[in-house]
């Protein structure tokens, strides 16, 4: 789904962002796609840890590839599948060391939170410039 279409060089494009280029659907039949990895990868046994990182890799992908123009060209350049195909294959190997996922995936909940808590506090910030009296 990434890498299916040599375009020169070692530079490749795949199925997936050019999918993700019909508006509305497009970004679902690619999820959906991608899905099938990790369902692929719970069965052959890939420890759990690896699986919620693939999982976020294609959240990651699904999210931001929804954003117009921005997503689209987000989509050519982060490969989920990819990356979740290699998770998969070096976790198969026994060569994948879970302490990256946890890694992995305690920075992407802390990006979340500050994500969560820039707008919030954006907000407080402005209500105090409005209203000074009440803080």
């Amino acid at each position: 789904m990434d890498n299916s279409i040599p375009i020169g060089g070692r530079y490749s494009i795949g199925l997936d962002p050019l999918i993700g280029l019909v508006p509305g659907v497009g970004d679902l039949i690619g999820t959906i796609v991608s899905a099938f990895i990790v369902l692929q990868a719970h069965r052959a046994g890939v420890p759990k840890p690896t699986l919620v990182r693939m999982m976020a890799n294609i959240g990651l992908d699904s999210i931001v590839g929804a954003i117009p123009f921005f997503g689209d060209a987000f989509d050519f350049v982060f490969k989920a599948n990819r990356r979740n195909l290699e998770l998969y294959r070096l976790s198969i190997s026994g060569m994948h060391d879970t302490k990256r996922d946890y890694g992995f995936l305690l920075l992407l909940l802390l990006g979340l939170a500050v994500l969560i808590a820039l707008p919030v506090m954006l907000i407080l910030w402005l209500a105090h410039l409005a209203f000074p009296r009440l803080y």
